[in-house]
C-alpha cells in the first residue's frame, strides 16, 4: 500500500468529526478532483511550449484528428468541442488572426464556409501533442501496464455513467 495521502489525512479528520458519514467517495472523487488539477496545469505546460492556448489546441486538435484536408464546418467544430455557435465564430475569428486556420467557401454549398486548419496551425497542434504525450507518460508510467489497463476501464465507467447525471 502506498504512504497515505492529503486525502487521506482529510478523511481521517472528517472520520473523526462525523463517524456518522460514509466517506468512501471521498477517497475516490477526491484524488480524481486533485489528479485533474494537476493534469490541467501539465496540458495547459504543454500547449503554452507549443505557442497555444487550451481553447486553441482543442480546435485544431479535433481538425488534426479529421484527416487530411483537415476541415470542419463552424457548426460541427462547436459541437466537437462542446461549445456555443457563438463562441467557435470568436475563436474561429481569432485562429484565422494567427493564421492557424482559415476560411473557405464550403464547394458543395456556396453559402456556407468551412475551417481549415494551416500548416502552421498543424505544426503547432502536432508539437503540442508530442508535449502532452511525453508528460503523461512519465505520469502514467509510475503504474504497471495491467494496472492502467484496469484504470482506463474503471474511468471509462465512471464517465459513461455521467451522461445521464
Amino acid at each position: 500500500m502506498s504512504e497515505p495521502d492529503e486525502v487521506d489525512r482529510i478523511v481521517s479528520a472528517w472520520a473523526r468529526e462525523r463517524p456518522d458519514f460514509d466517506l468512501a467517495p471521498l477517497q475516490v472523487v477526491s484524488r480524481i478532483r486533485r489528479l485533474s488539477r494537476h493534469l490541467e496545469r501539465l496540458r495547459r505546460s504543454a500547449f503554452a511550449a507549443a505557442g497555444l492556448e487550451p481553447w486553441e489546441f482543442d480546435v485544431l486538435s479535433a481538425l488534426r484528428r479529421r484527416g487530411k484536408p483537415y476541415e470542419l464546418s463552424p457548426t460541427a467544430l462547436a459541437a466537437e468541442t462542446m461549445v456555443t455557435s457563438g463562441t467557435m465564430t470568436n475563436r474561429i475569428d481569432r485562429l484565422v488572426e494567427r493564421e492557424l486556420v482559415e476560411r473557405r467557401t464550403d464547394p458543395s454549398d456556396r453559402r456556407s464556409v468551412i475551417v481549415a486548419m494551416t500548416e502552421r496551425g498543424r505544426k503547432h497542434v502536432d508539437a503540442a501533442m508530442e508535449t502532452l504525450l511525453a508528460s503523461e507518460v512519465l505520469i502514467l508510467d509510475r503504474l504497471p501496464p495491467s494496472e492502467r489497463e484496469h484504470l482506463e476501464d474503471a474511468l471509462r465507467r465512471l464517465a459513461q455513467g455521467l451522461t445521464g447525471l
